[in-house]
């Protein structure tokens, strides 16, 4: 009997598209966009230029890429029977967790042309319909889809606390740093600004401050369609 082994895959034939958007995304994360190029995707994953012409053609296609697998799970449920405001919350809250994962997302949202994004096209249909059943028109709709995307970009961007350049050892200090800086304005001009620097003794919680947030958001949508007909 004759043994038949199969030769080792090399490193192009076990590169798959979902690897090469995750290193991607490891490098616009830690180095913005501009620093994603196929030359040096091909240097960290261990293969040549051509390999990832296989999966992407070119940056403008490597990025919508990008976008489409950070979004994949930006959807609504179209079989559950939760009320819309639970849904339309769940899809904010894993829009902003996409965002906190890969901070580079709000510069790809900006930089791709979304009409080409697969899953953020579902992700804005999802929202419509949902927003449909809270009795807005598809006009509104479009508009209060648009208001959760930039408020979610805006939660992410304001967050408080420490930058992420500030070192670990270094963040006791710049607590500080901004608590005296906060004491020292004039009470009587500034009396709640005074006030919230005890707030600078440690970090916040950001899982609370997300939380928040989002209540902030999907309560003021739920407020304008409070007496609204519901569609059925």
């Amino acid at each position: 009997m004759y043994s038949c082994q199969v030769p080792p895959k090399t490193s192009a034939e076990r590169l798959t598209r979902t690897a090469v958007a995750e290193r991607a995304l490891r490098i616009g994360d830690d180095e913005g966009l501009e620093a994603i190029t196929i030359r040096r995707l091909a240097q960290e994953l261990g293969v040549t230029p051509m390999a990832l012409y296989w999966h992407f053609k070119n940056k403008d296609e490597l990025l919508l890429g990008l976008t489409d697998h950070v979004m994949a799970d930006v959807r609504a449920d179209r079989s559950a029977t939760d009320p819309w405001p639970t849904q339309l919350r769940a899809m904010a809250e894993a829009l902003v967790r996409a965002m906190r994962a890969h901070p580079c997302l709000p510069d790809l949202l900006t930089a791709v042309d979304k009409k080409g994004v697969e899953s953020f096209t579902r992700a804005t249909d999802d929202a419509l319909g949902l927003l449909e059943r809270a009795g807005f028109s598809l006009e509104e709709g479009y508009w209060i889809a648009t208001y959760l995307l930039h408020g979610a970009i805006g939660l992410v961007a304001a967050q408080p606390g420490c930058p992420a350049n500030v070192p670990p050892d270094q963040v006791g200090e710049w607590l500080r740093q901004h608590r005296v800086s906060l004491q020292s304005l004039p009470p009587e001009r500034y009396p709640q600004m005074v006030r919230l620097a005890d707030t600078y003794r440690a970090l916040p919680d950001m899982d609370r401050y997300f939380a928040f947030g989002i209540d902030l958001l999907i309560g003021a949508v739920e407020k304008m369609a409070a007496g609204r007909p519901v569609a059925s």
